[in-house]
């Protein structure tokens, strides 16, 4: 019994531990809106001005979903990982 539990505490990892931000484009976080929310609050602690923001954000909102998530990725890729 305590074997089991040995094994199972080994692959669970602190969240302080992993430096990722991924984002499930399959769950509620891959909802356009949520990720138009999320690209806000990123662009906020990156610094950008107003100007970049809305740039960003019409690029984002100008077209279909996919060119959404790829835009979000554009700006936002070296740091997040999107997964379907």
């Amino acid at each position: 019994m305590f074997t089991n539990l040995l094994t199972l505490s080994n692959m669970i990892r602190n969240k302080k531990d992993n430096k990722e931000i991924v984002i499930d484009l399959t769950g509620p976080d891959g909802n356009a809106f949520v990720l138009l929310g999320m690209a806000r609050n990123f662009s906020k602690q990156l610094g950008y001005n107003t100007e970049e923001y809305e740039s960003m954000l019409k690029e984002m909102m100008s077209a279909d979903y996919e060119h959404l998530i790829s835009a979000f990725d554009k700006h936002f890729g070296s740091f997040v990982i999107l997964e379907r």
